[in-house]
């Protein structure tokens, strides 16, 4: 395996490694260093072997965890950080395994939660929409709304739409077609029944 190019990329001390031609994975100066690699210089299958199932797991690994320590991610959202950060396949699919095995991600505990925080302000079909586009399947989303509905947390769309009307100082009897249209477009937006909306709008 002959390391072709080693460039440097936007953040300091960090380098992709090119192999034959081809990209294989980013590596700090200090592992360079360590593991002596050089541009036209051969890298042993040794080397190459701690790389792969040594360094960069065990890196993604740690990223995965810090990432998580701020906020919690879908699946979906984790492996893409980790995609930004050039980890090999391998070693996303082995990151991603070692949290999901401590319960570090679940999605359908990112659901429950992600729906519990926005019964209020948003329609179920808008809130789906959005954990959807997460990469929570639908299975999973209508699961976790079952569970919500079964501990007494189910929404009332009415009162919420309500709340809105109020929180928006909307009053039916002063608004004009122009001023209903508006609000009708704004609460649908927010995944809210229309038949129900333009009802609470009269």
């Amino acid at each position: 395996m002959l390391v072709t190019q080693i460039a440097g990329t936007s953040s300091k001390g960090r380098f992709r490694v090119y192999i034959d031609g081809q990209f294989a994975f980013v590596l700090y100066r200090g592992e360079l260093r360590s593991l002596h690699i050089e541009e036209g210089r051969e890298l042993s299958e040794e080397s190459y072997r701690q790389i792969m199932t040594q360094i960069l797991p065990r890196r993604a690994k740690l990223r995965s965890m810090n990432l998580l320590q701020s906020r919690d991610y879908t699946e979906r959202q984790l492996r893409s950080k980790l995609e930004q950060g050039e980890y090999p396949e391998s070693c996303i699919e082995e990151a991603l395994a070692y949290v999901i095995s401590c319960g570090y991600i679940d999605d359908r505990r990112y659901a429950g939660n992600y729906i519990e925080g926005r019964l209020q302000t948003k329609g179920r079909a808008q809130i789906e929409a959005e954990l959807m586009r997460k990469g929570v399947a639908k299975d999973v989303i209508r699961e976790a709304f079952e569970e919500l509905e079964q501990a007494g947390l189910a929404q009332d769309e009415t009162a919420a739409i309500r709340a809105l009307l109020e929180k928006r100082r909307y009053c039916a009897d002063t608004a004009d077609e122009k001023e209903k249209r508006r609000m009708y477009g704004y609460l649908c937006r927010r995944g809210f029944s229309p038949e129900r909306v333009m009802r609470l709008l009269s």
